[in-house]
């Protein structure tokens, strides 16, 4: 290990740190002109062996919606590290420079193996579900359909119009990641090699009663002739719909598709509300699974980042092995004036690690869960039940991208 250099990136090493990436998680890399421009060298750090990249991870630039709030998060990526040097702490090292050197007050990833990453002070925050959508026994969808109020856009007229509705969708729910211009640029590219035999990209909106786009889907077909007939497939890439008509409209079009047998969505809430639309929900073939891992990197800043549902005061004993600045004693209030959290001598409430807090931070878990298990002690009677409450989301937290 002595002989491994951890350090930031130059801004030439793209290709490289590209290669140690996909290395690592067996896939092919092609030129991406785009990728290149949204490369950050001075928040990827690099593992060196003799001049060699051999280990990477990444912090990318963006603001996540947590409950009442949208904050920078540090959004972390394309962690890696080469065949050839494994079991050597690379990651270790990595991943504990990062944390430590964050300017964020939270870390957010997609954990492709969540043993990894809780080792780190990860924990999962945020559930996803997936739908694999029976076409033909769904049922038609309850209400009416009003066709008149769908269009569709070209890419340029949504680079204009997707952003402002992915803002409002941060203000209703938690877990959901700003983009850039650049980076809509790069969500809506649609390169012919990449649509896996579907068809180009569709950005299918709803339109209000003034006309204005207040809902989106992004959707491929794929067609597929069984023995009886067309049995196309529907892809859904992602519904963003803050209003409860846009929602209805949108889910109704994608649902009753024309010679359409399935759908197939990957981004869905638990407590997604499909379920009230259609009239057999068992065709709604549901899998579930951890989204959003969030890592708290400054537990005083954090805790006073987000809002609360129900007043609180309460104070929190934390333990932190990898951060010493989170370890320590803090009184967390929140009322209708605010919230503070500030260092205290007063004896704890609750006894906890920042790997439950940062479960529980955008509010899809109770910190009561934790206590069954050892894991959230109370010191007085009734604070894990206060902030249990105070913690929890009224919708659950959901991420619309895998980044």
């Amino acid at each position: 290990m002595t002989d491994i250099e951890v350090r930031a990136a130059e801004a030439g090493e793209f290709d490289a740190v590209r290669g140690v990436f996909s290395a690592a998680m067996m896939f092919e890399v092609t030129p991406d002109d785009l990728a290149q421009q949204l490369f950050e060298p001075e928040r990827t750090l690099v593992a060196v062996d003799g001049g060699e990249l051999i280990g990477t991870t990444l912090a990318l630039t963006r603001n996540l919606s947590v409950p009442g709030a949208v904050v920078p998060a540090a959004h972390v990526t394309g962690v890696g590290v080469r065949a050839t040097h494994r079991r050597r702490g690379v990651l270790s090292r990595l991943m504990s420079r990062q944390l430590r050197e964050v300017p964020e007050a939270i870390a957010v990833l997609w954990a492709s193996e969540p043993a990894i990453y809780g080792r780190f002070g990860y924990a999962a925050a945020a559930w996803g579900t997936s739908y694999e959508v029976d076409l033909h026994r769904v049922g038609p969808p309850t209400g009416p359909i009003r066709p008149g109020e769908l269009g569709e856009l070209t890419k340029d007229e949504a680079l204009k119009e997707l952003p402002r509705i992915l803002g409002e969708m941060q203000r209703v729910r938690a877990g959901v990641s700003d983009r850039s211009e650049l980076r809509w640029q790069k969500r809506l590219e649609d390169k012919p090699d990449d649509r896996g035999g579907r068809t180009a990209l569709r950005i299918a909106v709803h339109r209000d009663e003034t006309g204005t786009v207040d809902g989106y889907a992004l959707w491929r077909g794929k067609m597929i002739w069984g023995p009886t007939g067309p049995a196309y497939e529907v892809n859904l890439e992602e519904l963003v719909a803050p209003t409860a008509t846009a929602y209805r409209v949108l889910w109704q079009h994608l649902l009753t598709m024309d010679l359409s047998a399935k759908l197939g969505y990957g981004y869905a809430a638990v407590d997604e509300p499909l379920l009230q639309l259609v009239s057999t929900p068992t065709a709604l073939d549901r899998r579930v699974s951890e989204s959003l891992w969030i890592r708290i990197t400054d537990v005083q800043r954090a805790l006073q980042e987000r809002q609360y549902t129900v007043p609180l005061d309460v104070v929190l004993e934390v333990t932190d092995d990898l951060i010493e600045k989170n370890a320590g004693t803090f009184r967390l209030t929140a009322s209708d004036s605010g919230v503070t959290c500030e260092p205290t001598d007063s004896p704890a409430d609750l006894t906890l690690s920042t790997t439950e807090l940062s479960a529980a931070y955008l509010g899809g878990r109770p910190l009561a869960e934790f206590a069954a298990t050892g894991r959230v002690t109370e010191h007085t009677t009734g604070a894990l039940n206060q902030a249990t409450a105070a913690f929890r989301s009224p919708l659950a937290p959901v991420s619309v991208e895998v980044f």
